[in-house]
């Protein structure tokens, strides 16, 4: 007679934390700086602010805007500023930097937000591999918080883990 399997992992009171659900969900834009440069390397205040003031702003509705310069060029901190005040009214978010550091940021702002105390004194896994480009940052910003919570913290599956921490005893 053949015992019927038990899925042992279902039954566990292992908690998995899918950082995937906290990433943004808000489609993204790129400014580049370098654009409405003079030769690409020099800023010049009367003709940046022009070509704001003509600019499709609209494009960027409901989008995360990332503000930057692929150039070498010295980008006055001013310059920034006016960008966001054309951008906001319809940018749902305006960021200065790359797409990795934006992911950096949004990841720690949504786990910064979140009450992790129903994880108070269980063991937790931080579920690994995705179709989204979760940043090594995301995963250590989680292990700093769930640190002092957690009775541990594991990274993988729950059908295959690497165990990261364990409270003392």
């Amino acid at each position: 007679m053949e015992k019927p399997l038990i899925n042992r992992v279902a039954n566990s009171s292992l908690e998995v934390i899918n950082l995937e659900n906290y990433f943004p969900d808000t489609p993204i834009a790129h400014f580049d700086i370098k654009d409405y440069l003079f030769r690409e390397l020099l800023l010049r205040e009367k003709d940046f602010r022009a070509a704001l003031k003509e600019h499709d702003w609209t494009q960027y509705e409901a989008k995360t805007l990332l503000v930057f310069c692929s150039s070498d060029a010295i980008i006055p901190v001013w310059a920034y500023m006016l960008i966001v005040t054309y951008a906001s009214p319809y940018a749902k978010e305006v960021f200065q930097g790359m797409e990795e550091a934006y992911y950096q940021s949004a990841f720690a702002r949504r786990l910064a937000e979140e009450d992790w105390s129903k994880y108070n004194n269980k063991p937790v896994i931080i579920k690994g591999c995705g179709d989204k480009p979760v940043p090594p940052a995301a995963y250590m910003e989680l292990t700093k918080i769930l640190q002092p919570i957690a009775k541990s913290i594991m990274y993988g599956e729950p059908c295959s883990t690497v165990p990261v921490y364990k409270k003392p005893k």
